[in-house]
């Protein structure tokens, strides 16, 4: 089922399109897996809403299980700010990447091989959340975004499940996977190495689930969100087909290269810099050597989104992918901590242009500390005031050239047009 909007979908087709994809089907419980608070701009939530308002008048039992991946739990601020009032905070599942989790098989160390050109040669075991596999859902709707994505390529798709509901190993193993393969080679295309992980995970472990896919194409103006794109159903087809849109969508070509890029973080979403380097990644494709990067970061308080994570961060910095390399090989908590490695990676500019992260709940040293430039958000504010900033170029009063970014999670700002 695919439905398509130039201007989104309204609430009206949306709940239609979502009644029409149930019918024929008989239901007693159901499992529904929307992303977090971190994908506010998905449009994830009010379909949840909507599927969930379903459900109840259908006498049709409903769990909802944000598939949060290694993200801290939602708060009872953000459920209802993101799922609405209907669906009650107490009955929200939590998942818990190292205890919540069983395995269900494990990708080759040979296929690994394949996929990345020999540059990872180890399996990958694929967990997911233990509710995943229970046989009493007669059906999973696993809800997202499909946009361009730092270790997928495009996010979405089995990656809800592999990833947003799976366990260390494959969170570990798919990040350092993509880090070791290469960004540039990634982001914005579908065939990575990291996707071919997931569906060979997908067609050999998931297939006998009962599960319907659910995606979306974003874009927003604010916080006013226009979905163009609804894809329903089991097919990678339906994702290819979005993936195609998304392209569309959410893929900038800014010309030639950015000699300085302004990223503003929403504080409602960015609270870490885990989250927060989307400034840096999704934007490195358009930048020029020896350009400024100024990260406006009101609400990060902390590195990591767990505290383990968090410590890692602050002992090894964003020093560059072969200083990381070299760290894991001779740093085992960093070894067991891939993720991390692959995340240390993919916040780094790797030495071709300069990083200012602007924040007022994290201090000089603590920013300085991991690698980063620092300066204090209220003067950055003075600079480059969020309220007077338009989306693309801005020429500033003092005659600066800026381009402008308010949200870094919808996007992909590269210099040329990008195949495959």
């Amino acid at each position: 089922m695919v439905y398509k909007s130039k201007e989104g979908l309204s609430r009206a087709e949306l709940e239609a399109a979502l009644k029409k994809s149930l019918e024929g089907k008989k239901l007693t419980k159901v499992l529904l897996l929307p992303p977090d608070y971190t994908r506010m701009h998905s449009g994830a939530g009010l379909i949840t809403e909507i599927y969930y308002d379903i459900f109840t008048q259908m006498g049709v039992k409903a769990d909802v299980l944000p598939t949060l991946g290694t993200h801290d739990p939602m708060s009872r601020e953000e459920c209802l700010a993101f799922f609405g009032p209907r669906i009650p905070y107490e009955d929200i599942l939590v998942h818990n990447w190292k205890t919540d989790v069983v395995k269900i098989g494990e990708v080759p160390a040979e296929f690994v091989s394949k996929v990345s050109d020999g540059l990872v040669n180890e399996k990958i075991e694929v967990e997911v959340n233990r509710h995943v596999t229970d046989p009493s859902y007669d059906l999973i709707i696993s809800v997202g975004q499909v946009v361009p994505h730092e270790v997928v390529g495009m996010a979405n798709y089995s990656k809800n499940i592999l990833v947003g509901c799976g366990g260390s190993s494959i969170i570990n193993g798919s990040h350092m996977l993509g880090a070791f393969y290469g960004m540039e080679k990634i982001m914005g295309r579908d065939f990575s190495p990291v996707r071919l992980v997931f569906d060979y995970a997908e067609e050999h472990f998931l297939k006998d689930l009962p599960i319907m896919y659910v995606l979306t194409v974003t874009t927003n103006k604010g916080d006013h969100v226009s979905i163009h794109g609804l894809y329903i159903g089991r097919q990678r087809e339906l994702f290819e087909q979005a993936v195609s849109l998304s392209q569309e969508k959410n893929l900038t070509c800014v010309g030639p290269p950015l000699k300085k890029v302004v990223v503003f973080l929403d504080e409602r979403e960015f609270k870490s810099t885990w989250l927060g380097n989307k400034a840096i990644y999704r934007t490195r494709m358009s930048m020029a050597q020896g350009g400024e990067l100024i990260v406006l970061a009101p609400g990060v308080a902390k590195f990591g989104e767990d505290e383990e994570n968090d410590r890692l961060i602050r002992k090894y910095g964003y020093v560059g992918r072969e200083k990381v390399l070299e760290l894991v090989e001779e740093n085992e908590d960093l070894k067991e901590n891939l993720s991390v490695a692959a995340h240390l990676i993919h916040g780094s500019s790797d030495g071709l242009f300069n990083i200012t992260y602007c924040t007022e709940k994290l201090g000089k040293e603590e920013v300085e500390g991991v690698n980063f430039n620092y300066l204090p958000y209220c003067k950055a504010i003075e600079l480059y005031n969020p309220k007077e900033l338009k989306d693309g170029f801005n020429t500033l009063k003092n005659g600066e050239e800026i381009f402008y970014i308010s949200n870094p999670a919808l996007g992909l700002w590269t210099c040329q047009m990008m195949e495959g």
